[in-house]
């Protein structure tokens, strides 16, 4: 999944890098809007049921009570072939949000059907998924050889689903757990997010279509 986002409109100095998502941070209740934008890209570009992401979402309408509510939302994901609006929001925008009261009743959908979430630091930081994006992300920069390269992609096109240890051992390198996160962050591999980094975490290869330069 390749994620593309424009600079937020309420974040002065624009949208943050997910690299962003392993530094150290204020605590959850101190977080800045820019640390919450960053952890729910980090956790997008990761999430093996995002198909898709662009920023701002195009306008919805929600019923609020007997009034009508026009909403831009933050992001709009592709998720499990549903799309989905996003917001992100720090504690006191929480306390504010134009559509945190239907939240409290239950899912809330915009008038043509597509479902909303309300991102927080509670919902964007729960374990482990936090830290295990965070694991990820620090495998970011890890040079991968084309040796490697190769035989992890072909073993999982073998395999087709398989642990995270029995993937790493197709690796040559020193750290093959490594060289298997970095392709995860490259997004030619899937990676269990929910769950701990353990030697039986699932790995996945993610079909990746790129257009012909050529135009052949």
């Amino acid at each position: 999944m390749s994620v593309h986002a424009l600079p937020d409109r309420r974040l002065e100095g624009g949208v943050p890098s997910p690299d962003a998502i392993g530094s150290d941070g204020p605590s959850p209740l101190v977080l800045s809007r820019g640390a919450l934008v960053t952890d729910f890209l980090a956790i997008s570009a990761l999430d093996p049921a995002v198909e898709g992401l662009r920023a701002p979402a195009s306008s919805a309408t929600f019923a609020v009570g007997p009034f009508e509510l026009d909403h831009v939302a933050d992001f709009e994901l592709s998720r499990d072939g549903e799309t989905v609006l996003a917001d992100v929001a720090t504690d006191a925008e929480l306390a504010r949000h134009p559509l945190r009261m239907p939240l409290v009743a239950g899912p809330v959908r915009a008038s043509d059907g597509r479902l909303f979430v309300l991102e927080t630091a509670r919902t964007l930081r729960a374990e482990p998924r936090f830290s295990t994006v965070r694991l990820i992300g620090a495998c970011r920069r890890i040079p991968v050889s084309a040796g490697d390269r190769v035989r992890i992609l072909h073993h999982l096109d073998e395999a087709g689903t398989a642990p995270l240890v029995e993937v790493a051992s197709a690796a040559q390198a020193y750290d093959g757990v490594a060289a298997v996160l970095a392709l995860a962050c490259e997004g030619l591999l899937t990676v269990e997010i929910d769950r701990p980094i353990l030697p039986e975490t699932r790995v996945r290869r993610r079909k990746v279509t790129y257009a012909d330069p050529f135009g052949f």
